[in-house]
């Protein structure tokens, strides 16, 4: 299995990349007398802020191939290196560095295009697409103000501390650990490394065992606050370059446009959330976030193959589960044609009780007789009702 088609899935994913290979300066760092829940709030405002720079960042989760999801395996499991220009939330760029060629993410107001310069000027294609609710986390996930206000989201003042400053592309970064206090986490801690001065995170780094080195980092290698020309942001394609309009963007939009499933409404001891969207439901908060949505057969076969072959993998009739490092993933057939995949980061309880709420195991006359209870049909009560999480 090669580097290049490892597979993932993050939920909150979002909101679970992060890290960073960090510069730092000759002279030490200067640290401010500044309170963890009052740098948070900081790093949470910078949303607007302008800035550019140089990132890199820095995934060691070796994930298994599925063609759907091949590009977040890539980012999770590999160096990545990328160039962003930031002016606002609504205009920005991030261009991909590789070895053969330049993928530019260019964002308007709700469309973003990729453009691909491989592809050549005389006869390429950009793709674009209007944001859709939910998504596959794509390059600009990967940058740290944007990973950093993630992780931040909904964060509890008892979850964050100072833990001092340093040098970060040459800047003062004032640091801060977040520490998910909910008992479904399966990351150990989060650093972030803001920047003194604007606020905006130049690094974090992301841990599932506090004691060992991190999972995934990114940081910036040069970094300006100045505001970047609109010009360099804005995508004017050249001579020859078609520009197609994409009817959704990737697989998880499709499920929350298309499918006809809803997710439950809580799942795993995780309530759904307002980030949910049609039959894609998100759970959780903050960096403890998971992910369910249906997939057919076609999509979902190749898939649980894939998964059956991870080391550890847990796998019976009705489901199977998996974990790389703090990720966790879970396919589930019920037997009647409904298939969920969940995933996020979240610990391996968590995980099984959201595949034995969305397909039940049958309940045996053995196990009934231990546990003294009347067999029923699979996932119900002797009212009728389900008998997952409620």
């Amino acid at each position: 299995m090669t580097a290049t088609r490892r597979w993932a899935l993050l939920a909150l994913a979002l909101a679970l990349l992060a890290g960073g290979a960090v510069a730092v300066a000759a002279r030490p760092a200067d640290d401010a007398d500044e309170g963890a829940v009052a740098l948070a709030r900081r790093v949470q405002a910078s949303a607007d802020a302008s800035w550019s720079g140089y990132v890199e960042t820095q995934g060691t989760l070796a994930l298994p191939e599925a063609d759907r999801f091949d590009s977040v395996g890539d980012l999770l499991g590999e160096r990545t290196r990328l160039r962003a220009w930031w002016r606002d939330d609504d205009a920005w760029r991030v261009d991909r560095l590789r070895a053969t060629g330049e993928v530019s993410l260019r964002h308007e107001g709700r469309r973003t295009t990729e453009w691909s310069y491989e592809s050549g000027v005389a006869d390429g294609e950009a793709d674009r697409a209007v944001d859709p609710d939910v998504r596959l986390p794509r390059v600009v996930d990967l940058l740290p103000p944007e990973l950093a206000r993630r992780v931040l989201d909904d964060v509890r003042p008892d979850e964050v501390a100072r833990i001092g400053a340093r040098r970060v592309a040459g800047r003062d970064a004032l640091g801060l650990r977040v520490t998910p206090s909910l008992p479904q986490a399966s990351v150990g801690r989060v650093d972030v490394w803001a920047d003194a001065e604007t606020g905006v995170p130049l690094a974090v780094e992301l841990y599932d065992d506090p004691a060992a080195p991190p999972v995934l980092t990114t940081a910036f290698g040069d970094f300006s606050a100045e505001e970047p020309a609109a010009s360099t942001v804005a995508f004017d394609p050249p001579p020859g370059v078609r520009v197609v309009d994409d009817e959704v963007l990737d697989i998880v939009d499709a499920v929350a446009r298309y499918a006809e499933q809803r997710p439950p409404r809580r799942l795993g001891g995780l309530e759904l959330t307002d980030d949910s969207s049609g039959a894609v439901g998100v759970y959780g908060r903050g960096v403890t976030r998971m992910l369910a949505l249906p997939l057919e057969e076609r999509g979902a076969g190749p898939l649980r193959e894939q998964l059956a072959g991870t080391p550890g993998a847990d796998v019976t009739d009705q489901r199977t589960l998996a974990t790389i490092g703090p990720l966790g993933v879970a396919l589930t057939d019920d037997g009647d044609g409904d298939e969920w995949l969940v995933t996020g980061a979240v610990d391996g309880r968590t995980l099984q009780r959201a595949a034995r709420r969305l397909a039940p195991e049958p309940v045996t006359l053995d196990a009934a007789v231990r546990r003294g209870v009347q067999v029923a049909p699979a996932g119900r009560d002797d009212a009728g009702r389900g008998t997952g999480d409620r």
